[in-house]
């Protein structure tokens, strides 16, 4: 190897080479985690309603590590996600101190029981509310169905002016909704949509016109629905008592 000149200025070159890299990896490390690159401005942004301030500067107290090119992205926005209202969240770095976070906040649309919240998209999320919001309940990874068709039952609801404040659906995918916390509707798995449009159509000049109270009403039923009246009382017909027929008197046959 000694007496092959060429072989060894290729290897001499190759170490020259090798410590390059070393020295170029060893700057560049030093420039990465060189306190002359700190994050000096935190811009939050988005429309916020629920998440407050000290949340947020909570989370940047204790969550921001680093510097402008160690800070970890990934972790930074799973942080801002584990906030309760907080649905989504975009991290970005702006040269040469600043880092860019944009919130978006889930807004609720339905109670999942009475254990969660559910969005428009129809996901579950776990946060307080005093608002007066309709309670859906159905079997497990049918989030996204029923609110899909809450949706379509809100705007077909909409001529008659009433609401549906609590939504069910079985295991069977049979639906029922209550309206306005008093009238039970009993809507069935087929064409839900269909036959609550009938009933809005035909509640003006029927239901609507009762004198007495109802609290069910079923529309299984390919041409009309059914009524419950709790206080209906059938009217007693009378019967009909004939006038009697007077005897005809003997006639005597002659002998």
């Amino acid at each position: 190897m000694w007496d092959k000149p060429q072989l060894l200025m290729w290897f001499a070159n190759l170490l020259t080479a090798l410590a390059l890299l070393l020295l170029f990896y060893a700057l560049l490390f030093l420039t990465v985690h060189s306190p002359l690159f700190p994050i000096k401005r935190i811009k939050v942004d988005g429309d916020l309603v629920h998440v407050t301030r000290e949340q947020l500067q909570y989370v940047i107290k204790h969550e921001l590590t680093g510097t402008f090119f160690t800070l970890d992205l990934d972790k930074t926005r799973q942080a801002f996600e584990k906030l309760p209202w907080v649905r989504q969240v975009t991290v970005r770095r702006h040269w040469p101190d600043r880092v860019e976070v944009r919130v978006e906040e889930h807004k609720a649309v339905a109670r999942w029981g009475s254990v969660a919240l559910l969005n428009s998209y129809g996901e579950r999320f776990d946060a307080a509310s005093n608002d007066q919001l309709p309670i859906l309940e159905g079997p497990e990874g049918t989030e996204k169905v029923m609110i899909d068709g809450f949706a379509e039952l809100h705007k077909t609801l909409q001529p008659l002016g009433k609401k549906a404040t609590h939504v069910w659906l079985s295991e069977r995918r049979a639906w029922r909704f209550e309206l306005d916390h008093q009238l039970i509707i009993e809507v069935g798995r087929d064409e839900p949509v269909a036959r609550t449009a009938r009933f809005v159509t035909a509640y003006p000049n029927s239901l609507a016109l009762l004198k007495q109270p109802f609290e069910y009403v079923d529309l299984r039923y390919p041409n009309g629905f059914a009524v419950r009246l709790p206080e209906y009382k059938p009217v007693e017909s009378k019967p009909v008592v004939k006038p009697a027929v007077p005897a005809k008197p003997a006639v005597a046959k002659p002998a």
